[in-house]
């Protein structure tokens, strides 16, 4: 594994989001004195918040998978998640509507989902959704180690053992075709395939390999923590402050001062000049290059995810047994990849994610009150002409619309508190308005996406939701340990690809 030269005692991490939480504490934990720069006044990045009329939104993501990675995170300062926050398991992790009016619990345990399953489509359905989950199962724990969590120096870092044990369990197949050999009822599949979304590409076209998402939503399990999505980051900064990490908040960097092929200090808008040994920059890409005085050499153009908007509402309190993720399928299904990805424009059909985060604590609203968050996949920037400035309110009212048609149908005294569209996104230094950053192309996945190392700078690493291994909370924070291998080197025998032919067509 390719790793920084030289003296890496100081380390500057620019940015405060996941990623850059997690390369700090793993850098502190190493024994590195570390500065985090960010430009907000707190923690969090794309986990990001708002307080208004008593509500306190979270703004980015609202499914939490994979709790043993912050487990792992925290434990690299000699610290537990238990110490920090309080994680919920969300169980059912979601429910399911159809168009048809037909509805499903999605459970974690197997013998729970396997009761679902068969009352919701018959026995065979049941047998063929445990068949799935050990399939799932499996290509879990072939692409974690050797592949989602390791660094690539090069494509040919792929030729291993891993490789041949993904490839036979159809890794590289389809993701939906696999998915029909063990479930025939289209509904059932959405529920193992909606995750495509995430990785920017149709289930179609999706490698299966991408399923591995399913696994963490499915079988791994959803988790909240108490106080919203922003205790995340609130107890890893607090924790890496403990360990010596010093913050600059409410601080941007405008330049990187360079000696050769090395970065030497980091100068912000408050006149600040930080010096280094190395720098973790989790900037989003354009950004990034810009300060780097780079330009990624790359025979494709990157393809970036769709977008999406949101809308969080405030309503008086529901019945409690509606659930914390509610997932509402429009009948034009496979439409909705048509209409977002291919064809640039609004869904016909609007499938929708409900998130209800007073399920898992109320406080998060006014007593007598609930918080909705509600999702729309949308066109990305790139291929959407649509002027949000003068469509985003009417396409707000549409969402909650049917969210009142196919979930709410008592929905009273409801409230539009903030909505996010592609537009905001961009205005936040997002590429082409998308929070999702890179779509996961086969072209932009493992050694092919936008490396964390940099062609001609010996110190600087990257991390993030646009580098390796990719989008989503638990991702990212790998990212940020990633970043930390790179420049402290492996610290306990995990494995590393190290095979260096050529530049490697991922490298940036």
């Amino acid at each position: 594994m390719r790793t920084v030269d030289g003296a890496t005692d100081q380390v500057v991490v620019v940015g405060a989001g996941l990623a850059g939480l997690s390369a700090a504490l793993h850098l502190a934990g190493r024994g590195r004195q570390v500065t985090v720069v960010e430009r907000d006044p707190h923690a969090g990045g794309r986990v990001g918040r708002l307080d208004t009329r008593g509500y306190r939104i979270d703004t980015g993501p609202t499914v939490l998978t994979m709790p043993d990675i912050i487990d792992d995170t925290f434990a690299a300062v000699g610290e537990t998640t238990a110490q920090r926050l309080d994680l919920q398991r969300v169980d059912p992790s979601y429910h399911a509507s159809f168009a048809d009016g037909s509805s499903i619990e999605v459970y974690r345990d197997a013998a729970a989902m396997s009761t679902a399953v068969r009352e919701f489509a018959g026995p065979a359905a049941a047998e063929g959704y445990l068949r799935l989950r050990d399939w799932l199962t499996q290509l879990y724990q072939a692409e974690f180690n050797g592949f989602i969590g390791a660094n690539f120096d090069s494509p040919l870092s792929l030729l291993t053992p891993e490789l041949a044990k993904l490839t036979a369990l159809g890794g590289f197949r389809r993701w939906d075709h696999v998915v029909k050999r063990f479930v025939g009822d289209e509904r059932l599949r959405r529920i193992f395939t909606f995750q495509a979304l995430y990785a920017g590409v149709p289930p179609q076209d999706a490698l299966a390999v991408y399923a591995v998402i399913a696994y963490m939503d499915t079988i791994a399990g959803v988790y909240f923590p108490r106080g919203g999505m922003r205790a995340l980051p609130d107890a890893l900064a607090a924790a890496a402050t403990d360990a010596g990490v010093e913050f600059r908040f409410s601080s941007e960097v405008t330049r990187l001062e360079r000696s050769g092929d090395r970065i030497t200090a980091v100068h912000t808008d408050r006149d600040e000049r930080i010096e280094c040994d190395a720098i973790v920059m989790t900037t989003e890409l354009p950004q990034t290059y810009s300060l780097l005085g780079r330009t990624p050499r790359r025979p494709l153009r990157l393809r970036l995810a769709p977008s999406a908007v949101v809308v969080h509402v405030g309503c008086a309190a529901v019945a409690p047994t509606v659930g914390h993720h509610n997932i509402l399928f429009g009948e034009a299904w496979a439409e909705t990849f048509d209409d977002i990805i291919d064809g640039g424009r609004l869904m016909r059909d609007p499938s929708l994610l409900v998130t209800r985060p007073t399920a898992g604590d109320p406080s998060l609203a006014p007593p007598g009150r609930d918080l909705l968050y509600v999702l729309a996949p949308a066109p990305n920037l790139v291929r959407d002409p649509i002027d949000w400035s003068a469509e985003g309110a009417a396409y707000a009212d549409r969402m909650i619309g049917k969210v009142r048609e196919r979930l709410l149908p008592d929905l009273t005294g409801a409230e539009i508190l903030h909505v996010v569209t592609p537009a905001d996104w961009a205005r936040q230094g997002m590429a082409g308005g998308t929070p999702f950053a890179l779509a996961h192309t086969f072209a932009q996945t493992g050694p092919f996406r936008p490396a964390n190392t940099v062609r001609g700078i010996g110190n600087a690493v990257l991390a993030g939701s646009s580098t390796v291994p990719g989008v989503g909370v638990p991702t990212t924070m790998l990212s940020g340990r990633l970043a930390a291998d790179r420049i402290t080197g492996n610290p306990d025998g995990r494995p590393v690809r190290t095979h260096i032919l050529g530049t490697g067509t991922g490298r940036s």
